[in-house]
C-alpha cells in the first residue's frame, strides 16, 4: 500500500495557516525519512512556493501538486518540477453542477482532454474524484474505469462518510481497488477507521497527515492509521520506519511550529504516562497488563509518574526494586515521602525508596 502524505497542502487549508518554504521543506525531508511514499507539496497554479519547495527538497519520496482539469493547472504543475500531476474534478452531481455546470459526458470529455495533456508531459499523473463517495455508484464507476491514471481516488470531500458506507462503495465499484486511492476527513472522527477499512479492502493508496493536520477536523492521523494498521486486524503494509515512527512525526510538527494536545493519541506528551495507583503497581511488574503496546516499538517512551496517588502495592514493589526490604513502616515512610510531591518518574521515586530507611 502506498501513502500519499498531504500535511503541507491540507495544513494550509486551515484559516490564518501558511507554512514558509524553509517549513516545508525541512519538514518534507522528514516525511520522507519516515517513509510515506508521496509528498502533496500543494497547488501549484495557485501558488509559486511549490516550486521553490521541490527545487529544494533531495529526498526519495515522489512529490505531487494538484491541478484541476484544465490545461493552465497542468502547465503550472510541470513548471513547479514535482514527480506526480494529481488531477482533480468534481464527481457528485451536486459539486459538479455548482462548481462547473456540465454535464456527467462533459465532464468526463474534459477530464479525458486533461489525461491526455497531462500524459504527453512525461510525468506520473493520478487523478482525484472529489466529493467521490457523495457521487452517484454508477457515474463513479464510469469515472474509475474511464480514466487511465496510476491511481484514480475517492474523496469524502466532506467528511461524511463512515466505515460501512465506505466498504459498500467500494465494493459497488467491483474494479481492482489495488490502484484505487481514498481520502477521508475526520469531521464525524472516523477518518482512521474509514481508511482502515478501504485498507482491509485492498486498496493501493491511503491520503495521510501528520497528527490528521489538514482543513476543517483534519484528514487520517498517519500515526494512528499506521500503529492501529500493524495492531489491529486490518491488514496494513506499508514502507513507514515504524520504529522511529513518532520520532519522524514529532519532527515534523516541530519543523511547522505545530502543536498537538497533551492527549492527543500516539503524540500528545502525556498518553505514555501512568500515575494511578492500581496501574502503576501492575506496570512495575507487567507494563502489558495496561498498555496496548510498548510505545518503544514505535518510537515513545513510557513514564510511570509517583505521587500522592501512589498506592501501597506500588510502594512494596518500588521499594523491592529498590534493593529495601518493603516492611509496613517502610511503606509508610515511602508513601509519605512520595505525598509530599507533586509527581516523580520511576529512578526518582526508585531514588527515594533507597532512600528510606
Amino acid at each position: 500500500m502506498k501513502l500519499l502524505d498531504v500535511t503541507l497542502r491540507e495544513g494550509e487549508q486551515r484559516p490564518g495557516r501558511r507554512f514558509s518554504v524553509d517549513e516545508k521543506v525541512a519538514a518534507a525531508r522528514h516525511l520522507d525519512a519516515l517513509g510515506v511514499d508521496y509528498i502533496q507539496l500543494g497547488f501549484p497554479v495557485a501558488d509559486d512556493r511549490t516550486k521553490r519547495v521541490a527545487d529544494r527538497y533531495d529526498g526519495d519520496a515522489k512529490t505531487t501538486g494538484i491541478a484541476r482539469a484544465i490545461e493552465g493547472d497542468i502547465e503550472a504543475t510541470v513548471e513547479a518540477g514535482v514527480d506526480v500531476i494529481d488531477l482533480f474534478a468534481p464527481t457528485s452531481d451536486a459539486q459538479r453542477e455548482f462548481m462547473l455546470g456540465k454535464s456527467r459526458d462533459d465532464l468526463l470529455a474534459s477530464v479525458h482532454e486533461a489525461l491526455d495533456v497531462a500524459h504527453d508531459t512525461g510525468l506520473d499523473v493520478h487523478f482525484t474524484a472529489m466529493d467521490g463517495f457523495r457521487t452517484d455508484l454508477d457515474f463513479l464507476t464510469t469515472v474509475v474505469e474511464a480514466v487511465d491514471a496510476e491511481y484514480v481516488t475517492l474523496a469524502d470531500t466532506v467528511g461524511v462518510r463512515t466505515p460501512r458506507g465506505v466498504e459498500e462503495t467500494l465494493t459497488a465499484l467491483d474494479t481492482d481497488l489495488s490502484r484505487v486511492g481514498v481520502h477521508f476527513h475526520d469531521d464525524i472522527g472516523v477518518a482512521t477507521a474509514n481508511a482502515l477499512t478501504a485498507a482491509d479492502m485492498g486498496i493501493g493508496r491511503v491520503d495521510v497527515s501528520i497528527a490528521g493536520i489538514g482543513e476543517r477536523a483534519g484528514n487520517v492521523p498517519t500515526e494512528e492509521f499506521v500503529v492501529a494498521g500493524l495492531l489491529g486486524e486490518e491488514s496494513v503494509d506499508s514502507n513507514i520506519d515504524t520504529a522511529n515512527l513518532l520520532t519522524h512525526a514529532h519532527a515534523v510538527l516541530d519543523a511547522l511550529g505545530e502543536d498537538v494536545s497533551d492527549w492527543k493519541p500516539l503524540l500528545g506528551d502525556q498518553v505514555f504516562s501512568h500515575e494511578s495507583g492500581l496501574h502503576t503497581a501492575a506496570m512495575l511488574d507487567d507494563p502489558a497488563l495496561f498498555e496496548p503496546f510498548d510505545p518503544a516499538e514505535f518510537g515513545g517512551e513510557r513514564r510511570l509518574l509517583f505521587g500522592p496517588d501512589t498506592g501501597r502495592g506500588a510502594a512494596r514493589r518500588l521499594l523491592s526494586r529498590a534493593g529495601v526490604e518493603p516492611t509496613d513502616e517502610r511503606v509508610a515512610a515511602l508513601l509519605e515521602t512520595l505525598g509530599e510531591r507533586e509527581e516523580v518518574e520511576l529512578d526518582d521515586a526508585l531514588s527515594l525508596a533507597r532512600a528510606v530507611r
